[in-house]
């Protein structure tokens, strides 16, 4: 499996997933897709959507009552990834926790993993 969710943040991107229902909406393809992109303080940022459209080679996987939808470049370097849901009185928000990171920006959205550069390609 790509990417694991606590139950809290699984608990939380429901909560989002039925705050964001239209009349429009597919539910049967509501969820959520997670992706890395070249950006923030280290190289890779994290990124997190509600969607309902899925794109063809997305790697799908169903968390509880939560459909996730991993970019497949994103894949590899998301491999293993544990996503959190932490409130506190200072920060509150999704944190991931990465084994591919070799470094992490103290936001807690960007990390560095080997001795990539920045496209989003997979460490080798």
């Amino acid at each position: 499996m790509t990417v694991i969710l606590t139950e809290k943040a699984e608990f939380r991107l429901r909560a989002f997933l039925r705050g964001s229902a239209t009349e429009d909406t597919n539910n049967a393809t509501k969820g959520v897709r997670i992706s890395v992109k070249d950006g923030g303080c280290n190289g890779y940022e994290y990124g997190i959507e509600i969607t309902s459209k899925p794109q063809p080679d997305d790697v799908v996987s169903q968390q509880g009552n939560v459909l996730v939808y991993v970019d497949a470049k994103s894949a590899p370097l998301l491999e293993g990834v544990v996503i959190d849901f932490v409130e506190g009185v200072m920060d509150s928000g999704f944190k991931f926790s990465n084994p591919n990171a070799t470094d992490t920006c103290g936001c807690g959205k960007s990390f560095k993993a080997g001795d990539c550069s920045p496209k989003g390609v997979p460490c080798s």
